[in-house]
């Protein structure tokens, strides 16, 4: 059986308040195409809660109540258990939104219907390399559940783009990336070793920059040269990098290497982002993932994309299912 560890579904109210494609609708639908092409499970959930994708005036999808998400969530766990066997959930929440929202969010996961967690890689601009995540990511280690870092309705960056088809394909896709790289240098790989993430959209080009990661880590270009000491060298930053440039690191090695513990699922349509998550974060750690609904991608070609990778056949089937199995203890 194939695990779709990234699908959507949205609630009746949620499709007549807020412009949505109409297939986050159509439950009973998804499922009967997904299972024509295999696809037994679908892990689904919402990026925004019970807010909207899409530019709302007046709507702030990080203003919703306690009370709202669970109303939303509710609604999620009725669906699941009307289609169990078929659909699991995530329990979305906003890392930023304080200790109310985040024991809500651990009690709702009491709930089997739910098995992991969404969150925004930024909230209103702001990434995921605050101490103030740490009471959201030590929630999640204890939770033992993996999250999804799935892009936000507005993703950072994109407030004077006006045409929301890129910021649909190209601003959510680098905010992605950012998260993700954002998340690696904030060190919760160290502090919560048993962490367990998933990057959306194939993670987006994060498996395209290992070696800018790196470089990033230990930036020599600020330094002294070779064999004078730091202090000022004539024509050099006194003493090391200016203020502006200033760092510290809270990692223990090479960016590079926390990559190869960042999971990713395929919803991507890139056979290049494929190719350099195979290298990046290995086979073991991909995920087959559709983002659909809403995406409508043929899923047969989806599918046959994932099978016609060149690697060994039970690395097809972990990308296919084993692994989602492993990682969700499903």
């Amino acid at each position: 059986m194939i695990i779709d560890v990234h699908g959507h579904i949205s609630p009746p109210e949620m499709l007549k308040k807020f412009p949505m494609p109409p297939s986050l609708g159509d439950i009973a639908g998804m499922i009967e195409q997904k299972a024509a092409v295999g696809i037994g499970l679908t892990i689904c959930g919402s990026p925004v809660g019970g807010g909207a994708m899409m530019r709302v005036p007046g709507v702030d999808n990080y203003a919703q109540t306690v009370d709202q998400l669970k109303a939303f969530h509710a609604w999620l766990s009725e669906t699941c258990h009307e289609h169990e066997g078929s659909l699991k959930a995530y329990v979305y929440t906003n890392p930023y939104g304080g200790d109310a929202l985040i024991e809500s969010a651990a009690e709702t996961l009491k709930d089997d219907a739910f098995v992991g967690l969404i969150v925004n890689t930024s909230v209103n601009g702001r990434f995921l390399d605050s101490d103030d995540a740490d009471p959201f990511f030590a929630m999640a280690a204890e939770a033992d559940v993996p999250v999804l870092l799935h892009p936000p309705a507005a993703p950072a960056g994109s407030e004077q783009v006006g045409d929301m088809r890129l910021v649909e394909q190209v601003g959510r896709f680098n905010d992605v990336t950012m998260g993700v790289a954002s998340f690696v240098f904030a060190g919760w790989l160290d502090r919560y070793p048993t962490l367990r993430v998933i990057a959306a959209t194939a993670g987006g080009a994060i498996a395209q920059l290992p070696a800018k990661l790196d470089v990033a880590y230990q930036p020599r270009h600020w330094g002294p040269p070779p064999g004078v000491k730091a202090g000022g060298p004539p024509g050099g930053p006194p003493g090391g990098p200016p203020p502006g440039m200033a760092f510290e690191n809270k990692i223990s090695g090479k960016p590079s290497e926390y990559l190869r513990r960042i999971y990713v699922d395929t919803a991507s349509p890139s056979s290049a982002t494929m190719a350099a998550n195979l290298e990046a974060v290995g086979p073991a750690n991909m995920m087959f993932g559709t983002d659909a609904p809403p995406l409508s991608s043929p899923l047969a070609d989806v599918v046959d994309a994932i099978r016609k990778l060149p690697i060994t056949q039970d690395e097809i089937d972990g990308i296919l299912g084993d692994n989602a199995r492993r990682v969700f203890r499903l």
